[in-house]
């Protein structure tokens, strides 16, 4: 076997400025419980991975790293950014129709990563949008 079992083959890496404060806002508003932390001699969390869904995310630890963005199709975006404020999130974008078949709005966690959270409301609109 190639990968860990439960495992989709690819997954996103978030590289962020505090792990454990990013676990913890993925433990607030998403239900996340890390599956799997290695730690530093120190004791920080050096790689972390989670579950939303049906997907594996992992993280690691770096101060001043990159901007992320991960975007997630759930069933009620609305609730769940409404949650994700509440968990200390900074608005981003309120859930909107986009035009492109989703509904959809932006919540920038703690750490820095912008969580697109959206769900399909037209899947014919996913058509028009690919049109050439």
């Amino acid at each position: 076997m190639h990968k860990p079992e439960g495992h989709n083959a690819v997954s996103p890496y978030l590289m962020v400025t505090d792990a454990k404060q990013a676990l913890a806002f993925a433990k607030a508003v998403f239900g996340a419980d890390p599956s799997f932390i290695a730690r530093r001699e120190d004791g920080g969390i050096m790689h972390a991975e989670f579950r939303i869904d049906d997907s594996i995310v992992m993280l690691g630890q770096a101060p001043g790293g990159p901007e992320s963005h991960v975007h997630v199709y759930v069933a009620d975006p609305d609730a769940l950014i409404a949650k994700a404020v509440a968990a200390g999130g900074t608005l981003i974008q309120a859930p909107e129709e986009k035009g492109d078949g989703d509904r959809r709005g932006g919540v920038k966690d703690p750490t820095g990563t912008t969580w697109w959270l959206g769900r399909i409301v037209d899947p014919a609109g996913r058509t028009k949008a690919n049109a050439l």
